[in-house]
């Protein structure tokens, strides 16, 4: 006999009942569900997760994916973020899954697969994009989701962002206060939100001191991209005196292109990127950089997905987090 059939003998109620009491359905009486569970309590019942799933057509996992590289799995900066909201999930009793994805036409498969098969509650769109197909599919299948970054219609769905447009004008006023003229941009594809606002800020610095004509380089937010980006740069005829980078990997594979031609990061050329990635602090020489100025992102991010399982209008749940720049060796006044 099971646990389950034992529990609802000793109470004199029938399975169905305690079932639904111990899942916490508002159609069992609440003096029923204190009963319930206090007797499962003290018998220390456990539901079988497998069950218990079935019953309520939960899967009670999360899903996100996460763009992959040549033995890498997923970005850096996520990796963190993702561990501290899978450990908020946890305490609701949800799983975080985490599915590697090459290109956008195996992402879109994968999120067909999980939403066909109930594999997933819910949904974190991470890496967003102006125009994101993931989130109107997700929307059109009406499964809850929040993303990390933001789209070109984000009123209309839960995220949380860091505001990378006003760090982004930030470092490039402050590197022209230290009398930098040429401040080139190391730019991410833009496509890309977080990309696309780097750059807005970027340019609005410009356009805030009358800095001359924009020099810049689109490549992938890598470390070969931004190697790639900076060798084309430093080939111009008036090559920049400071490098503002969408990524620190960027400004990492930045630094590589710098020693390569004798030149210093920090004395000859200024470098910034963005993340603070563990690894930036030691570079050589360090690399400055900038950052979400909140330390509970991925919390806050379970936090959101919580309230959206929970039939929170995802309208109600934006949230955009100032950035603080992280100032190193790299971040040094021109001559």
């Amino acid at each position: 006999m099971s646990n389950l059939k034992l529990l609802a003998r000793s109470l004199g109620l029938s399975i169905t009942t305690v079932s639904r009491a111990l899942d916490g359905y508002s159609d069992v009486a609440p003096a029923t569900r204190e009963r319930v569970q206090a007797a499962a309590q003290a018998m220390n019942y456990r539901p079988n997760p497998a069950a218990r799933s079935l019953r309520r057509r939960k899967a009670e996992a999360v899903a996100v994916t996460l763009p992959t590289e040549p033995g890498q799995f997923g970005p850096p900066i996520f990796l963190n973020m993702l561990a501290a909201c899978g450990q908020r999930l946890a305490e609701e009793g949800l799983d975080l899954m985490l599915l590697p994805t090459a290109g956008r036409a195996g992402e879109m498969d994968t999120y067909r697969r999980l939403l066909d098969g109930r594999r997933a509650d819910a949904v974190i769109v991470v890496r967003t994009r102006l125009e994101d197909e993931r989130v109107g599919f997700l929307k059109e299948r009406g499964i809850p989701f929040v993303t990390h970054g933001r789209t070109a219609r984000s009123e209309e769905h839960a995220f949380i962002d860091g505001d990378g447009e006003a760090g982004f004008r930030d470092a490039a006023r402050q590197l022209a206060a230290s009398g930098h003229r040429r401040i080139a941009h190391i730019a991410a594809p833009q496509d890309l939100t977080f990309a696309h606002l780097r750059r807005k800020g970027w340019l609005a610095a410009l356009e805030d001191v009358g800095s001359s004509e924009p020099l810049e380089y689109t490549a992938q937010p890598t470390e070969a991209g931004g190697y790639e980006a900076t060798q084309w740069l430093l080939q111009q005829g008036a090559p920049p005196t400071a490098l503002l980078c969408a990524t620190d990997s960027m400004a990492i594979g930045a630094l590589s292109a710098l020693r390569e031609r004798g030149l210093a990061a920090g004395r000859d050329i200024a470098v910034i990127g963005h993340d603070n990635l563990p690894s930036a602090a030691f570079t050589d020489p360090p690399l400055s950089s900038m950052e979400i100025a909140a330390p509970d992102v991925g919390r806050q991010l379970a936090e959101m997905l919580i309230a959206r399982l929970g039939g929170r209008d995802g309208r109600e749940l934006q949230t955009i987090l100032p950035v603080r720049q992280v100032p190193r060796a790299t971040h040094e006044p021109a001559n």
